[in-house]
């Protein structure tokens, strides 16, 4: 078998998830749709990670397995002809055999995106929040969820209850722009509508809702108040995946939000 990785972007709009699933819309299920049309064969195709229905990625890791040796941007144009507009192999190269998109990863970074304003261009891609947020508030809130943490406050309930609620984030950052509050969270892995609900806590104590004592709290013992607050989706995206000698690039927003 032939392995080749992949990174892709895509608009998480319309979709279920990225997860392949029967009688919904996927991404990987586009892709596999694509790949085995172009190779005229099957293609297995495995994600770094899943996103939720309505979430966005900007580089998404996936690796594909074939019988069919191919080179890689012929891969590349050849899978991107068949899939829709909103799905994006951004590139291809062959993997080493032992390469596994989500097991090899030791780290994921997520963005979400709040404007500032009202957007008629963005509405998709953003969370717009009318009120007055106050930045200082915010970054206090978000550096409780800083370390290893047991995140079960934070997790969906239909999650599997015998998985591990116990994450370790190694990064939370937020940058102001003039029209934006761009908040990158980054760890290991993250749990379901973990990230939302980091976000949705952060900006109700921008709205002096919460304080960071309350957040301590939530992550000693069991709340569903993050549930009450968890952030739209259209706001969240995967960022990147990173592996062995890789770095997170500067945050820069959107063109037409800047």
């Amino acid at each position: 078998m032939n392995k080749y990785k992949l990174i892709c972007e895509y608009d998480g709009t319309g979709f279920s998830g990225w997860q392949a699933q029967k009688n919904a819309k996927s991404v990987q299920g586009a892709i596999i749709d694509a790949a085995g049309k172009f190779l005229g064969a099957p293609a297995e195709v495995q994600g770094a990670g899943r996103t939720d229905a309505g979430v966005h990625a900007l580089g998404q890791v996936a690796h594909l397995e074939t019988a069919r040796k191919i080179n890689p941007e012929a891969l590349r144009i050849g899978i991107n002809d068949l899939l829709p507009a909103s799905i994006n192999i951004l590139s291809v190269q062959s993997a080493h055999p032992r390469f596994h998109a989500r097991h090899s990863a030791i780290s994921r970074s997520y963005l979400y995106l709040i404007a500032k304003r009202r957007t008629a261009l963005a509405k998709k891609y953003v969370w717009w929040i009318k009120d007055d947020l106050d930045i200082g508030r915010m970054r206090q809130a978000l550096a409780v969820f800083q370390g290893f943490h047991d995140f079960a406050s934070f997790a969906d309930k239909r999650m599997d209850k015998n998985a591990s609620t116990q994450v370790d984030v190694e990064d939370v950052v937020l940058q102001e722009f003039p029209n934006l509050i761009v908040i990158r969270v980054a760890g290991s892995h993250f749990l379901w509508k973990m990230v939302r609900r980091i976000v949705g806590m952060a900006v109700e104590a921008g709205r002096a809702n919460l304080r960071t004592g309350d957040l301590e709290q939530m992550l000693h013992d069991h709340s569903d108040i993050p549930a009450r607050h968890t952030a739209p989706p259209s706001g969240l995206y995967l960022e990147k995946v990173l592996y062995e000698g890789d770095k997170l690039p500067d945050i820069q927003p959107p063109v037409f939000l800047r």
